[in-house]
């Protein structure tokens, strides 16, 4: 996608961008072979040079060029040119407040591989590990995950970032990721119902060490975020490229669900669900 966007240089619109295409200019490869275009010289100079800033910067494999100058709404744009270094990412935490807050655990995922990081474990590996990404993809994680964790490890992260919460509410869905879930028909065995203030109360359980298997519960609900965002930034780009002239040639095919390494205690989950619901509910 990013081959087809102008919009990203300076004096380009997205309404300029449209009309670009609507003429046939359809990516950078037919800007600078068309000598013709309806554009003043100045623009077309201009964006001329623009364009091969972008293709050496895309070479480069600059991320950061491009999410610095595209708005933060298209920053979807960057994940085909870069899913081959994405992270899925997502944190549970003792409490919504990062004012003495803890991360309890980090799950990661990239497409191929499933990582858990675990607080009084190996926390701190994930700061070593999520260098080798490029690109970020959170639902939420522009108002909560990045800058929880931004001040927990008292660290930046410099990865160009997709919060799916955003591009999805875009295509009209919300309803929180597990609401979002659901409309696209993805389930989570064993962990329906199950929501982050259970998770909390998970991390609760395993710390008290009265539940052996509490932390392989909430690592099971934990992951299920992570490898279910991969799901969702695959249909969000299809759906957000499907009206596009040149759409048939970009669509991905959205991958399978792998294998999770953790399974989820139902017994234990039934009764942190008795316990929410009180004697007289």
């Amino acid at each position: 996608m990013l081959e087809h966007t102008f919009s990203h240089l300076r004096g380009i619109s997205e309404k300029t961008e449209k009309s670009l295409w609507e003429a046939g200019i359809r990516g950078w490869t037919d800007f600078l072979e068309k000598p013709e275009l309806p554009l003043g010289r100045q623009k077309r100079e201009r964006l001329h040079a623009g364009l091969e800033e972008s293709r050496q910067a895309l070479a480069n494999r600059d991320h950061q060029f491009f999410s610095r100058l595209l708005p933060a709404r298209e920053h979807w744009r960057l994940f085909e040119a870069f899913r081959d270094a994405v992270a899925y990412v997502d944190i549970e935490t003792t409490g919504l407040s990062r004012e003495g807050g803890e991360i309890t655990t980090i799950a990661l995922y990239d497409g191929r591989r499933i990582k858990c990081y675990v607080n009084g474990r190996n926390l701190t590996e994930f700061l070593e590990d999520i260098r080798r990404y490029d690109l970020l993809v959170t639902y939420n994680g522009k108002c909560f995950d990045i800058p929880f964790m931004a001040e927990y490890f008292d660290t930046r992260f410099p990865q160009s970032h997709i919060d799916l919460r955003y591009v999805l509410k875009s295509l009209g869905y919300s309803g929180g990721l597990k609401g979002c879930e659901r409309q696209f028909g993805l389930a989570r065995p064993g962990l329906d119902g199950v929501d982050g203030y259970f998770a909390v109360l998970l991390w609760q359980a395993h710390q008290s060490g009265a539940c052996p298997t509490a932390l392989e519960t909430l690592l099971a609900y934990n992951i299920e975020d992570v490898v279910n965002l991969e799901h969702l930034m695959h249909q969000a780009y299809n759906l957000k490229i499907q009206a596009l002239p040149f759409a048939p040639r970009l669509m991905l095919d959205v991958p399978e669900k792998p294998l999770l390494p953790y399974t989820p205690d139902e017994r234990l989950v039934d009764e942190l669900k008795v316990q929410l619901r009180g004697p007289f509910a």
